[in-house]
């Protein structure tokens, strides 16, 4: 039998879950003050996903960076793909809130979206822009 210690991130309480486990197999869990807790725990010892957050460069725009993240939590083992996979993207200005940077990141069909509005650079009389 193996014991598996958890700390719950599903609500505030932050409670200290103890799953019981025979192989792949759950016996039991203790700890939790909520159902939560007890689906947490189940998720987190059988497939655990996790949202990613990242930054992507921008060009032309008000900032230099866009803030982006996956649309839905991933599986914990495709996290380095899915950075590698935006590793080599570059955006153009304007990027709206909710725009599909990327479809399908790292085979998941999880797409990865933007966070924050970038509007494009004002341009300057006499720039090299025009």
């Amino acid at each position: 039998m193996e014991i598996k210690n958890l700390i719950c991130i599903n609500c505030p309480l932050g409670c200290a879950l103890t799953v019981e486990m025979d192989g792949k197999n759950i016996l039991g869990i203790k700890g939790n003050t909520c159902k939560r807790g007890k689906v947490y725990a189940r998720n987190e010892v059988t497939s655990p996903v996790r949202m990613v957050t990242t930054t992507v460069p921008i060009i032309g725009g008000s900032l230099p960076v866009l803030s982006v993240k996956t649309r839905e939590a991933i599986p914990k083992e495709k996290i380095f793909a899915c950075i590698r996979a935006l590793r080599n993207i570059r955006l153009q200005a304007p990027v709206r809130i909710g725009d599909v940077i990327l479809k399908n990141v790292a085979g998941t069909g999880v797409e990865i979206v933007a966070t924050k509005n970038v509007d494009a650079a004002a341009r300057e009389a006499g720039s090299i822009y025009e």
